[in-house]
């Protein structure tokens, strides 16, 4: 809760892209904001309305989110909801592939960023959790934001290191990043994409996770 307040303030608006089961959503309006949940998981959609659906400060919206508005397969692990994806790479070479099943897929809507805040309006702050497919939501987002976050994993830095290339071409941009459940700012100081990879290629462990959180420099944002 204390960590998202240096992001979030009361009346901002706030994107929850990937809200599971709404955990953050519950701490962001806490903070005082109005939030948009995007989950296209069916049962975890419906448990969203369910929790939320006396609250004016929640929309829910069923749908997953990308590079561009369409359809697409969503790979379902029954067993740990958390990390069902829409990222064959994903499901396939990354950590949970050799331990877990995704037994089922669901065909959801997608819909981008871009779409979502001129429904919407602009995010103040905008949680992207999306076991694999950051990337993609990141192509769909043409303008600036004040501050958002990404998760990452040492097995797809690669993939982290083109969505801050990305960020980095809508506009200037300066980055930080927490470890983990740490919810804690890993760095004294907002660095650039070379500062900001040398401080997590430094980490020796090997299952090394976390959010990166970008922070616009654009007047705009």
């Amino acid at each position: 809760f204390r960590f998202y307040a240096q992001f979030i303030h009361a009346g901002d608006l706030v994107f929850d892209v990937g809200a599971h089961l709404g955990n953050r959503t519950d701490m962001f309006l806490a903070l005082g904001a109005r939030v948009v949940c995007l989950e296209p998981q069916r049962s975890c959609a419906q448990h969203l309305s369910r929790r939320f659906r006396n609250n004016p400060n929640v929309i829910i919206v069923p749908k997953g989110v990308g590079e561009r508005e369409g359809t697409a397969q969503l790979y379902v692990c029954e067993d740990t909801t958390t990390i069902s994806t829409l990222s064959h790479k994903w499901k396939n070479e990354g950590r949970f592939s050799a331990t877990h099943r995704w037994t089922t897929y669901e065909t959801i809507p997608l819909t981008t960023l871009d779409a979502l805040i001129a429904r919407y309006g602009a995010p103040t702050f905008c949680k992207i959790d999306v076991e694999g497919s950051e990337e993609a939501v990141l192509k769909g987002l043409t303008q600036p934001l004040p501050c958002l976050s990404f998760e990452f994993t040492r097995e797809f830095f690669p993939d982290a290191e083109r969505c801050v290339t990305r960020l980095l071409a809508v506009g200037p941009t300066t980055f930080n990043c927490s470890l983990g459940e740490s919810t804690e700012l890993l760095l004294p100081q907002w660095v650039g994409p070379d500062a900001l990879f040398e401080a997590l290629g430094s980490r020796p462990d090997p299952l090394l996770w976390g959010d990166i959180y970008a922070r616009s420099l654009s007047p705009l944002a």
